[in-house]
């Protein structure tokens, strides 16, 4: 699978063929603003600050089917991200990303690297929060929760998923080795 093959819908409603990344190493997140993970906009910013020049994207869809944690329009979301973390990558119009109504990319995703379980910290505390996504979506339950990473190389291949419990380190070396 190529992401190259998708389009994305940006926040202005127009319509995005991802073929305008090729050649790029691609990270694609889930994300939210109202999540204990938010504050990692501030690593994803900073990644993209080091690496852009280089051939390096961030692509961030905002997605509320996490405990209702992002409840804004997307231009409310796009002010937070931005006032608040100076995210200056891509964010495209919110989305699903589990259940009928996921995002085809997110389901090409999840299937080229599926879930193996959290890692980090943390991972112990998300069980309960994963039991629940399973419960909900059976075998649509692509992405167990927000900030969840796909790594993309340039000719669109997925070739790394990272949970949000994993270290940010773990996803800038990934990201180093591609570029």
């Amino acid at each position: 699978m190529s992401i190259y093959d998708h389009k994305v819908i940006a926040r202005d409603g127009s319509e995005v063929s991802l073929q305008e990344y090729a050649g790029k190493v691609t990270l694609i997140v889930n994300t939210a603003t109202g999540c204990g993970f938010t504050p990692q906009y501030e690593d994803l910013e900073a990644l993209y600050a080091k690496y852009r020049e280089q051939g390096f994207e961030i692509l961030d869809f905002p997605c509320n089917q996490f405990a209702n944690q992002a409840p804004g329009t997307d231009e409310e979301i796009h002010e937070f991200c931005t006032l608040k973390f100076g995210t200056d990558f891509t964010q495209f119009k919110k989305i699903e990303v589990n259940g009928e109504n996921a995002s085809p990319l997110f389901v090409d995703l999840a299937t080229a690297k599926p879930f193996e379980g959290m890692k980090g910290l943390k991972a112990l505390a998300m069980k309960p929060v994963i039991a629940s996504v399973n419960k909900e979506h059976g075998d649509k339950a692509y992405i167990k929760w927000n900030f969840t990473k796909f790594l993309v190389d340039r000719d669109g291949n997925v070739v790394a998923r990272f949970e949000p419990t994993q270290d940010m380190k773990d996803v800038e070396k990934a990201v180093e080795a591609l570029l």
